[in-house]
C-alpha cells in the first residue's frame, strides 16, 4: 500500500519505490497481490490532492487486473464514473471520474 507520508511502495524484491501522486497510475509495476491495495490508496491520496480524473493503466492482458480495478471503482463512492481510454490504449486503461 502507499504510505501517505512519502507516497512509497514496495516492488516485487521488497525495495521501496517513490510514487508521485498523479492523474495517472500505471500498475504494470507492481505484482497482483498489491494491487487492490495500491489502487485503494491511490484513489484516496489523488482525491485528498483534488485530482478528478483520472487513468489507471492495468493492461490488456486476460483482464484479470482490470476487472479487480473496476471492481474497487464500482463500490467507491467518490467515483462518479468510469469507461476504457479513448485513445490507442482503449481496455488496457480505465479513466476515472470522481466528484
Amino acid at each position: 500500500m502507499i504510505d501517505h507520508d512519502d507516497a512509497a511502495e514496495r516492488d516485487g524484491d521488497g525495495e521501496a519505490v517513490e510514487l508521485e501522486i498523479t492523474d495517472t497510475l500505471d500498475l504494470h509495476p507492481f505484482p497482483p497481490s498489491q494491487i487492490k491495495d495500491l489502487v485503494r490508496d491511490y484513489l484516496d491520496l489523488a482525491y485528498e490532492r483534488g485530482l478528478r480524473r483520472l487513468r489507471i493503466i492495468h493492461g490488456k492482458g486476460r483482464g484479470v487486473q482490470r476487472r479487480t480495478v473496476r471492481t474497487l471503482l464500482e463500490r467507491d463512492p467518490r467515483v462518479v464514473g468510469f469507461r476504457d481510454a479513448p485513445d490507442a490504449s482503449h481496455w488496457g486503461a480505465t479513466v476515472v471520474t470522481l466528484e
